[in-house]
């Protein structure tokens, strides 16, 4: 049996070794590794050839062979097929060279117009006189519409008035409330444009708060008329609770001069009878806050000086002369630090200013703004990145519209409209001009919007979104200062 053995051994390796004097090395040289130095131990069954295309990135470096195959089916990193998608260090290039550019620009600027930056510029822009504070006064006036409207929600809640006679005092208030200091900007000389936009903003927002404010007490009175029985049950339950019921106030508990400059100071435009609150002040949060504001309203200040107030100036003559190519090159130098201001504007005013006020009054909804940024159509930008605006168009303007039997067509067109006027509103009144061109950019925004979203799709909308904020506000910008140059200064101003 062993003498069988040896020579079934023996023939095997003589079968082996003809395919390796053939330059083979297939599974017979394994068979003969496997073969004990007796020679008495058969050799198990060859097994089958590895594939190459299955272990060609394990099995590099086992031997010559192997290096022979370096390829392998794969897209390359900017096919979209690639499924690759890290380009943060793409990302910190664009930074880099953004910054390098800038500071090229900043330090052309500076040499070829010195230091523009002068802060007691900036106080003669809110006042004329420094014993005149007309501005300041038109916003302490303003109480007198916001106690007019609490009174008379008091008398509804009481069954003093009837909702008719209610609804024609809130009209009349209202329109007292965009009338009163439209008119006196217009009259009163000694009050700056400046001046006039700030006291209309906040004349803007009281109105918007106070249609608010009467919506919601008029549906609680609602709420309340069709099921009085029931909220009488649902509130002594609530007494019976115990603590619960401590911090919730009901209608029409809600009517004291609290809640009212509460809602008046809150950074928000929609009225609620409970407001989500914080449970302390942060102060490490709100310090970092008001240090924001205090370094972004500085550069804002002096990036307008140094930087868009030059360009404006030598702008008016290739306007004045109609060179086309000299206005659409001023046009796009102006674009850079226009935007850039914006972009400041929004985080000073939406993040800093915002969550700061939110943060002394333990304000809880801190959602002024979402990835507006990201956005592939203009429908998607308008209805994120002012929030406050957003929710109070949607809940006092768009449906209700729709509730009224309005196609969401025409809502969306009526909130537009009502857009678009207040945009004129802040700019027209206090430049003593009306060239409706900040009402037309908003109206165009209707068919941007179906132009973005047809043929733009993906990355490619968001790209169309970007253009049009870079470059639609200078248009504004440049429309508005021309005319306002050509109404004041008739002398021409030399260009650069």
């Amino acid at each position: 049996m062993g003498d069988r053995g040896g020579a079934g051994g023996s023939r095997r390796r003589r079968t082996g070794s003809r395919p390796s004097s053939q330059g083979g090395g297939g599974p017979a040289e394994e068979e003969v590794r496997a073969v004990g130095p007796g020679g008495d131990a058969p050799a198990p069954p060859p097994a089958p050839a590895p594939d190459k295309d299955e272990n060609r990135d394990s099995d590099v470096g086992s031997g010559p062979w192997d290096l022979s195959r370096c390829h392998r089916l794969q897209d390359s990193l900017f096919s979209s097929d690639s499924g690759f998608s890290n380009y943060r260090g793409i990302l910190n290039w664009c930074v880099v060279m953004l910054i390098l550019s800038n500071a090229r620009l900043f330090l052309e600027n500076l040499i070829k117009y010195g230091i523009l930056v002068d802060p007691i510029q900036v106080v003669s822009l809110f006042l004329k006189d420094p014993y005149s504070w007309p501005a300041l006064c038109l916003v302490i006036v303003a109480n007198v519409f916001a106690v007019a409207a609490f009174q008379v929600e008091k008398r509804l809640a009481a069954g003093a008035l009837t909702e008719q006679a209610g609804l024609l005092l809130h009209v009349v208030n209202l329109a007292t409330i965009l009338c009163f200091p439209a008119a006196v900007a217009l009259l009163l000389e000694s009050i700056t444009p400046v001046g006039s936009v700030l006291a209309l903003m906040v004349y803007t927002i009281l109105f918007l708060k106070l249609v608010s404010y009467r919506d919601v007490n008029l549906w609680c009175r609602e709420r309340r008329a069709k099921a009085k029985a029931k909220a009488k049950a649902a509130s002594a339950g609530k007494k019976a609770n115990g603590g619960a019921a401590q911090h919730t106030v009901s209608y029409p508990d809600n009517l004291t001069y609290r809640d009212l400059y509460y809602f008046l100071l809150a950074p928000t435009l929609c009225y609620e009878l409970n407001f989500p609150r914080s449970p302390r002040i942060r102060k490490r949060f709100l310090l970092r806050r008001l240090l924001e504001m205090l370094f972004l309203t500085q550069l804002q200040v002096g990036l307008i000086q140094q930087w868009m107030v030059p360009t404006i100036q030598n702008s008016m003559k290739p306007f004045k002369d109609m060179d086309y190519s000299r206005i659409i090159e001023r046009l796009l130098k102006l674009a850079v630090p226009n935007h850039l201001i914006w972009l400041i504007f929004f985080y000073w005013f939406f993040h800093s200013c915002m969550n700061a006020v939110a943060e002394l009054m333990q304000f809880g909804d801190r959602e002024f703004y979402r990835d507006w940024w990201n956005s592939e159509s203009v429908t998607y930008f308008w209805q994120n990145w002012n929030i406050p605006v957003h929710k109070w168009c949607l809940r006092h303007f768009y449906k209700p519209m729709l509730r009224r039997g309005s196609s969401k067509w025409v809502a969306s067109t009526g909130v537009f409209f009502a857009s678009a006027f207040f945009h004129e509103y802040l700019v027209s009144i206090p430049l003593h001009m009306f060239r409706l061109w900040a009402f037309t950019g908003m109206m165009a925004q209707i068919p941007l919007a179906w132009i973005v979203s047809r043929f733009f799709q993906g990355n490619y909308g968001n790209a169309a979104v970007w253009l049009t904020l870079i470059i639609g506000q200078p248009v504004a910008v440049l429309m508005y200062v021309h005319d306002y140059y050509v109404l004041n200064y008739e002398a021409p101003v030399a260009g650069a």
